[in-house]
């Protein structure tokens, strides 16, 4: 599967502990990232510092949905489930 245009639902539902370029002290679930443009793409896709967590993320049927608002809920719901 590819990734759905101008979702970002990847971006904005689940945490990410690891630094970011300008985020130093990760992202907090539900908190768009700063590096998620205005057409949902990531600025740092493909580039080394890119986090970890997010090279591995991967759109897949099961998380993303049928639509944008299925990818936030089923990320948000995986959140929520693997919360430590």
């Amino acid at each position: 599967m590819q990734c759905r245009a101008g979702c970002g639902a990847c971006c904005i539902a689940p945490s990410i502990s690891s630094p970011i370029p300008g985020m130093p002290s990760g992202k907090p679930a539900g908190v768009r990232c700063i590096h998620l443009d205005a057409a949902g793409r990531c600025d740092l896709y493909g580039r080394p510092e890119r986090p970890a967590v997010c090279e591995a993320l991967q759109a897949e049927p099961a998380t993303c949905g049928d639509s944008r608002e299925q990818a936030l809920a089923r990320l948000t719901e995986l959140e929520l489930i693997t919360r430590a």
